[in-house]
């Protein structure tokens, strides 16, 4: 997201305040990540019924994460909020949001509004969930769109408003607003896979078969970005293995869940995929260096690669060998007959418990789930996760978001909240390490000896 994926990636600027939507940037030293202040319980709002009312003429602002997508969008969305609302908007969008918002916040200043998602190696927003630091807003769901008759709640798409990636803390409330969502799965050149008359496998043992014969023509079997692109590959392969009831127990942290035989299964098939990876990948797995892992895909020098949809526009300079065309698949079943998945990445956008115009903050979310919001997003690539919006979509978006028509189940959430546990963090843990699988310096085992090590104290930690 990766990644937007990708990607989710430069000297950091601190974006100067405009009284509409806008930025211009002033020279700021990249800070050190730090956790806000801690409190008991997660940031909660009064009552709606006391809650003040928004407030015209406002100013309120917004920081967004720029990706690959880039940041017009979201000033075009701040003017479209302001026109209806008469709410202003100061809007600062970076590559490294992180370090220019990070100094303010350590000086106790808070954006109102921060679209900033799970995932990204710096983890601010892992941060303020451990920290119990995020504003609940539930009651979003059952505002009236800005602008529009529909209810906000009617308006996402299922399952969005019932995961841990909206709901990390278990207690039935909503505290982050689901973003850009984007099928995940393995990337490939359709293009290659018809010129060599290959089928795309749909099991695991077809996936080591086309390995050998692929590794015969001197192509390799997989890449990958970067290893934060494995999470969305362990989450489809731990409900592929398993089903939900493994994931939701892993992801927990359950006592003994990680030598049980789903998890072995799972232990097994990155080690092997490991084999078949392109050597140079680990050393390009890096937030400067991923394009020449995801380049390898287009020029036929590895077939499979794991990421988002945002990666066409991602690489959509980029060269590539003739013929080429996106091609995206499931990962594979464990057995002929058994399910693929393909993992929901969604982006996440959330009120800091330090904000101060909270009111006119969940105003500005609602209005992300407006007919003209979405249409703003689309037209950059960006997919807000609403009723029908894949009805609308044409070209290579149509044939990603058919994935779930195609066959494929949708795998959802992640990795529990639990405060923090020094010097340990889930990608830390289950995902770097991958590289030295494929570079040959750790082993499987060394490697689920690690994961073993620390998943008690995840659970004894976790945020309830």
């Amino acid at each position: 997201m990766k990644k937007m994926l990708s990607i989710l990636l430069a000297a950091a600027m601190v974006m100067s305040m405009l009284a509409g939507c806008g930025s211009s940037a002033d020279d700021a030293a990249p800070a050190e990540e730090s956790a806000p202040a801690e409190s008991e319980a997660p940031a909660e709002e009064t009552p709606a019924e006391e809650a003040e009312a928004p407030a015209e003429g406002a100013t309120i602002t917004v920081a967004a994460i720029e990706t690959a997508y880039g940041s017009e969008m979201w000033q075009k969305v701040c003017e479209a909020f302001t026109a209806e609302t008469g709410i202003n908007v100061e809007l600062i969008t970076d590559k490294n949001l992180e370090d220019v918002i990070g100094p303010s916040m350590q000086a106790g200043e808070f954006p109102d509004v921060i679209h900033l998602a799970t995932g990204r190696e710096k983890a601010l927003t892992e941060t303020f969930i451990k920290d119990q630091n995020i504003v609940d807003i539930t009651d979003v769901l059952s505002m009236t769109v800005p602008g529009e008759s529909a209810v906000v709640g009617d308006k996402i798409a299922g399952g969005f408003t019932e995961t841990s990636l909206t709901n990390p803390y278990g207690d039935g409330k909503t505290y982050l607003a689901p973003m850009f969502y984007s099928p995940c799965g393995l990337f490939y050149n359709a293009g290659l896979f018809e010129e060599k008359g290959w089928d795309v496998p749909t099991t695991w043992d077809e996936m080591w078969e086309l390995g050998d014969k692929a590794k015969a023509e001197g192509i390799s079997l997989f890449t990958y970005p970067t290893t934060g692109y494995f999470d969305s590959f362990f989450y489809a392969l731990m409900y592929s293995v398993g089903g939900a009831d493994f994931f939701d127990k892993a992801t927990n942290y359950e006592e003994g869940i990680w030598e049980t035989p789903e998890a072995q299964k799972c232990f097994d098939i990155i080690a092997k995929l490991a084999e078949y990876t392109e050597p140079t990948t680990p050393a390009q797995a890096n937030d400067q260096d991923f394009t020449k892992n995801q380049q390898l895909v287009l020029d036929n020098k590895a077939l499979f690669m794991p990421n988002g949809t945002w990666i066409v526009g991602e690489m959509a300079e980029a060269p590539r060998a003739d013929g080429f065309a996106w091609g995206m698949t499931a990962l594979p079943a464990v057995e002929a007959g058994g399910d693929g998945y393909s993992y929901t990445w969604f982006e996440q956008a959330w009120i800091p418990g330090g904000a101060e115009h909270q009111a006119e903050a969940k105003q500005f979310v609602a209005f992300l789930y407006s007919d003209a919001a979405c249409a703003i997003f689309a037209e950059a690539g960006a997919i807000q996760p609403v009723l029908n919006i894949a009805e609308t979509l044409e070209g290579d978006n149509q044939m990603f978001y058919a994935i779930y028509d195609n066959g494929a189940k949708a795998a959802m959430g992640n990795f529990a909240a639990y405060d923090g546990v020094v010097g340990v963090s889930n990608r830390d843990v289950w995902f770097e390490p991958i590289n030295s699988l494929v570079s040959g310096n750790m082993t499987e085992q060394e490697w689920i000896d690690g994961i073993k090590a620390v998943n008690d104290q995840m659970r004894d930690n976790l945020v309830q």
